[in-house]
């Protein structure tokens, strides 16, 4: 069955003027001025009526089972739902472990991006957590990267206290896994390097890229907006070709989007920085007075806050905006059908009125978010 979406406002995230889209199944098959000419007694057409459309956003460091725990286990944080990704423009995730990989197994992980992408959305994860020892389904990290569909790559902690302290060799084998394990499985692979604050900041990730020569390409850092000294370092990444990530609901020193605008200004290209929400980390809650309370989970509706604010405040056009949370994590991941509205691409939309307000959301080419509610939910939400 045919769904045509009229008269769109079209960011793919290029602008692309008034278009229609046509869908069939969860593709997209045709963008054009119009597309009358496939409109039957069995297509389905959805007025868009001048909406903004881009690609579904891509948050590609979420905790879908939970984190934290560094309270005992009273501090877990709980599972994400379909509904609250929906309601925050989310169609594609990436999902991980964090410091916990004892009570936090990888196989209840691959469940539940399993659940998730049977409940509509995209999903793939990484094998490993903070440790050096990494948590595999199968025998290695080359081993889930060939056999394991969802495993695109490992991650593993690096300057941070909870970290294993790994040596630049420990991660160059590492690498030598991911990378070897995406050329036979057919993907990227990619090390997922979480960065704490310690005064080592991302020593060992230049010395991976300068003395031996590792491809840069198959190196991403996340968290480089945690402190200044971090993020200045992090500059010098990306303007060796690096992707880096900046988190929107946690470890920052700066507001998100101010961070951007900051690296835009030091010349950093917009096609080398990402958001990722770090959703449902465990994070410590504070009262008025500062006093620690207790634990919360780190917000999961964060990139799209702060890609409008890019927009709003920033003055960043849509087009450039919404690569943080589109393309370029699509590229950093490999992720070879999401992060642009093109043909053959996966059928993921956002769609927004002239003020940014989220209205509507397709993932993969059925509607999830109608008139501003989330109108599709996951199996065990009322």
């Amino acid at each position: 069955m045919f769904t045509i979406l009229k008269n769109t406002k079209l960011y793919s995230p290029k602008f692309l003027g008034n278009k229609d889209i046509l869908m069939v199944g969860e593709k997209i098959i045709a963008i054009e001025d119009n597309l009358d000419a496939y409109i039957n007694d069995k297509t389905i057409v959805w007025d868009a009526k001048g909406k903004i459309v881009t690609p579904g956003l891509i948050d590609q460091h979420i905790h879908v089972i939970g984190a934290g725990g560094k309270k005992s286990f009273s501090s877990m944080t709980p599972e994400v739902q379909l509904s609250e990704l929906i309601a925050c423009g989310t169609t594609t995730i990436n999902s991980l472990l964090g410091t916990d990989g004892t009570i936090r197994d990888v196989r209840t992980l691959y469940g539940k991006v399993k659940a998730l992408e049977q409940e509509g959305i995209s999903t793939s994860m990484f094998c490993g957590y903070y440790g050096v020892d990494t948590p595999t389904i199968t025998d290695s990290i080359q081993a889930d990267m060939i056999f394991i569909d969802k495993i695109i790559g490992c991650k593993v902690a690096i300057s941070d206290i909870r970290s294993s302290y790994p040596t630049a060799t420990e991660l160059l084998r590492k690498l030598n896994q991911v990378r070897n394990g995406g050329f036979i499985g057919g993907k990227k692979g990619i090390l997922h390097i979480h960065l704490g604050d310690l005064d080592t900041k991302m020593d060992l990730l230049f010395e991976l890229v300068q003395k031996y020569q590792f491809p840069i390409e198959h190196i991403s850092p996340t968290h480089v907006g945690r402190t200044k000294a971090l993020f200045e370092q992090a500059i010098e990444f990306a303007k060796l070709g690096g992707m880096i990530d900046i988190t929107t609901a946690a470890s920052q020193y700066i507001a998100p989007y101010k961070a951007v605008l900051y690296a835009l200004q030091q010349g950093v290209s917009i096609d080398k920085i990402t958001f990722s929400t770090d959703g449902h980390a465990g994070l410590t809650k504070f009262n008025s007075d500062g006093k620690d309370i207790g634990t919360r989970s780190a917000v999961i509706n964060k990139n799209l806050e702060e890609t409008i604010l890019l927009v709003q405040k920033g003055n960043l056009p849509i087009e450039e905006a919404f690569k943080l949370v589109t393309t370029n994590p699509a590229k950093n991941l490999g992720l070879k059908h999401k992060g642009s509205i093109k043909v053959n691409n996966d059928a993921d939309f956002c769609c927004f009125d002239d003020n940014l307000n989220l209205v509507d959301v397709f993932a993969r080419g059925k509607q999830m978010m109608k008139d501003g509610e989330v109108i599709v939910k996951g199996n065990f939400e009322s």
